[in-house]
């Protein structure tokens, strides 16, 4: 899958290089870094300077994408270079953001952002010191459904919130089955923190997380691949599901808000259908149930957007540390890592 779509992706026209910001990329052994590439690659925002990664395999597969290879070094100690992404696997995430960090790069760092309790903390340190930007790759961020659904919650749309609910599964091949293992947390750690992040951004920090963490394929291997986390505030709950066992899990990918007043329902998220159903007019709508029109969403572009807007702007980021900070602890509760 992976080689398929650094294939699909290096298809993308390179435009010209004018007024660009130079990236470049630390390790594309991550599932969401192929796609990435393609976007950088097509934009009119960013110059891609090299791709760096130690698998040979990989290297590989970069060069036949028609993407330019880099040292480590070199990437790092270019000034010219302003951004570094990381995109390898999730044990090297820490170290290389690390490295952009101290190198003096901003940097775009693909999630989850460190699997230890206080690494990330160190990273916002580092980047803070310096007066860099440190951006999260949860891929629905800059979601219009997802953002859509928070704006109608914080709004006071739906009244005070009881409950806020999301399922993401998928299905894993045999080698994503085995590099999720490695992790207590397994599919929660993996998809779970998509819908994690905007739930505690939206709610704040729980008062308790419980973890349910199962193991329950026919594979018979160790990967927790299906999973439960319930998050408990002082007069809300939520729920979020994970597992790797359902063939066909896109359209049934579904977060959910609801409220003493009205409920917003993402279902699915991709392509993204989100129905208010609201018992008193709010926003602008009457009680009833609406079908929101929203616009047509890839993802990753506007992630990188914004990044390039705040870059050259010297503007903060719209989610800020100290929510980083809670959702990555809520993130390793989740996934029975925070210790």
């Amino acid at each position: 899958m992976l080689r398929r779509s650094f294939l699909l992706s290096g298809a993308t026209a390179v435009l010209p290089d004018q007024d660009r910001i130079r990236i470049g990329f630390l390790g594309v052994g991550h599932s969401h870094t192929a796609a990435k590439l393609s976007v950088v690659r097509g934009s009119s925002q960013w110059e891609l300077v090299g791709v760096w990664d130690a698998s040979p395999r990989l290297q590989a597969m970069i060069q036949k994408a028609g993407y330019p290879l880099a040292a480590r070094e070199t990437l790092l100690h270019d000034p010219t270079v302003q951004v570094i992404a990381v995109g390898s696997d999730v044990k090297s995430h820490f170290t290389l953001a690390w490295m952009a960090l101290e190198a003096g790069k901003h940097v775009h760092l693909e999630k989850p952002p460190a699997c230890r309790r206080g690494e990330l903390e160190k990273l916002i340190d580092a980047a803070r010191r310096r007066k860099l930007l440190l951006q999260m790759g949860y891929m629905w961020r800059y979601h219009p459904g997802v953002n859509a659904a928070l704006d109608a919650a914080r709004k006071g749309w739906l009244g005070e919130i009881f409950l806020v609910r999301g399922t993401i599964n998928t299905i894993g091949a045999p080698e994503q089955r085995a590099e999720w293992a490695q992790f207590p947390g397994g599919q929660m750690f993996e998809l779970g923190c998509h819908l994690i992040d905007p739930m505690v951004r939206l709610m704040g920090k729980p008062v308790q997380i419980t973890p349910f963490l199962r193991s329950h394929g026919p594979q018979g291997d160790k990967l927790a691949d299906n999973n439960v986390a319930v998050f408990e505030w002082k007069k809300a709950l939520g729920v979020i599901t994970s597992s790797t066992l359902q063939p066909g899990a896109g359209p049934h990918r579904s977060f959910e808000i609801f409220g003493l007043t009205g409920a917003a329902v993402l279902k699915p998220i991709e392509p993204p259908v989100l129905t208010l159903d609201l018992q008193k007019p709010a926003g602008g709508f009457r009680a009833g149930s609406h079908q929101m029109q929203l616009p047509s969403f890839q993802r990753y572009v506007a992630d990188f957007e914004d990044l390039a807007r705040c870059v050259r702007s010297g503007q903060p980021l719209a989610v800020t540390p100290e929510e980083e900070l809670l959702v990555q602890e809520a993130l390793l509760r989740a996934s029975g890592m925070w210790a």
